[in-house]
């Protein structure tokens, strides 16, 4: 590395994680230098075979090097520029290891990858005393190995939407008491196809996002839905109330606010895509399949209900099990049994031979479809439910959702805390990505469900385990 570089300038050192989480984190680190230690091509170069996400991504990867490389066609010692194929903002140079350097660390066995990896950290912070020398990895154990060390490591950060998840948009605003002292003034209301409107004039107007829910909690109490937004002005429809028994969805009733607020998504034709957020049990399963069953065996907006879900481990062959892609799928569709059966129920008058017609006439239209086979697939009048969002990754949420044709409404479902793939965290998880991004969308809606409805036994373990 025979130029020097300003002191404001890092040295990378990049774990292949980090590469094969993000084939694109080459192009991530702005003005600052990358380093590729040789065993992290190994690694690499050993990870490329097979079609998991994994193996893709290793061959992304090497591509992108060899265009790298080969654009730089000087001396590898003073590195390869990274600004090509367009990626501008990447001022900085991409080093490879190209001679043999003494890492030996007394503590550490030598031949594991991950201390070579830490050794080369070592050895460069050696020869260049004047340079802040970083080990960026995604693996938590290397990184307190690296402290241990005294050798500065950090998470790769770049494809994390939010730093805190508590920030993640919630898709509902409580009004303060003061609301409508401010807000009333010129305040139109009309009517039209049985829906109530206000126009309303305030600061807090310019807040608001479309399709956001809003509610007053204090005296008379109000719940809407924001439909335009101008400036000052905002437009409020007043929504249709789901907690009485003859709006109940299917036979369904919303049991809370938030509930009430979901309903009127997955229940609205307009809104082509809905996500919803919450804890086990608060009724997201339920709720969807509710609104798809009513729409599509009674009022026959859609065709047919496709519900799928991430087979974790993600992207790997559903397994040797019997039977055609439906019956691959069915151990893991033990929620879509659950809320089936409570739906079921939900007919008193029918009697059993009537439950067990109905029954068999929802089989015929839910289709459980494996996540592996839906790269050019295109859903038209589909009512396309993705459940278990929460381990997906931006990449597959985009193949996922790009399926759509028309008439098609797609509802991602998932609980934040609950991500079983490697390497995806709160913040860099799909569903996060999505709602992050559709917010303020006209034919978006968002809800996080607050509390759980199972059993009083459940609400009490989840409080106090």
């Amino acid at each position: 590395m025979a130029k020097k570089k300003s002191a404001g300038n890092k040295l990378f050192v990049l774990d292949t994680n980090v590469l094969m989480h993000d084939p694109s984190s080459l192009f991530r680190f702005e003005e600052h230098d990358i380093y590729l230690p040789m065993v992290t091509l190994e690694e690499l170069d050993n990870n490329k075979k097979g079609i998991t996400e994994v193996a893709r991504n290793a061959r992304q990867t090497s591509r992108n090097l060899e265009e790298i490389v080969g654009a730089g066609l000087g001396n590898l010692e003073d590195g390869c520029l990274l600004s090509i194929k367009g990626n501008k903002h990447a001022t900085g140079r991409l080093f490879l290891q190209t001679d043999a350097m003494d890492f030996s660390l007394p503590m550490l066995a030598g031949s594991i990858a991950d201390n070579q990896i830490l050794g080369v950290v070592l050895a460069l912070k050696k020869k260049h005393p004047e340079r802040e020398v970083v080990l960026v990895s995604k693996d938590i154990n290397i990184r307190i190995k690296a402290r241990a060390l005294n050798v500065p490591a950090e998470d790769y950060f770049n494809d994390k939407v939010l730093e805190d998840t508590e920030l993640l948009y919630s898709g509902t605003k409580e009004l303060p008491e003061n609301f409508w002292d401010k807000h009333s003034k010129d305040m139109e209301s009309w009517q039209d196809a049985g829906r109530m409107f206000y126009r309303i004039t305030g600061p807090l107007c310019r807040s608001l996002l479309i399709n956001e829910f809003v509610f007053y909690a204090f005296e008379k109490p109000f719940e809407a839905i924001v439909r335009s937004i101008e400036g000052n002005t905002a437009v409020l429809e007043i929504i249709k109330d789901f907690t009485q028994v003859k709006h109940a969805v299917w036979g369904i009733a919303a049991r809370n606010r938030e509930q009430n607020f979901a309903l009127n998504l997955l229940m609205d034709p307009e809104i082509d895509f809905v996500s919803l957020l919450g804890q086990a049990g608060s009724g997201k399963t339920l709720l969807t399949l509710a609104s798809a069953l009513t729409q599509t065996l009674d009022k026959k907006i859609y065709s047919e209900i496709i519900m799928t879900r991430v087979t974790v481990p993600v992207g790997e062959d559903i397994g040797f099990l019997p039977g055609t892609e439906e019956e691959k799928m069915a151990p893991w569709m033990g929620a879509l049994e659950d809320n089936l059966d409570v739906l079921n129920k939900s007919d008193d008058d029918a009697g059993d031979w009537g439950r067990a017609a109905t029954q068999d006439l929802i089989r015929t239209r839910i289709k459980i479809k494996s996540l592996n086979f839906m790269r050019g697939r295109t859903f038209l009048n589909k009512f396309l439910i993705i459940d278990e969002a929460q381990n997906l990754t931006p990449k597959q949420m985009k193949t996922l959702i790009t399926r759509a044709g028309p008439g098609t409404k797609v509802v991602c479902l998932g609980n934040i805390a609950q991500i079983d793939t490697p390497y995806l965290t709160e913040g860099s998880s799909g569903l996060t990505y999505v709602v992050d991004r559709f917010k303020g969308w006209g034919h978006n809606g968002h809800i996080t469900l607050m509390r759980g409805e199972r059993s009083r036994l459940a609400d009490f373990a989840s409080e106090i385990l």
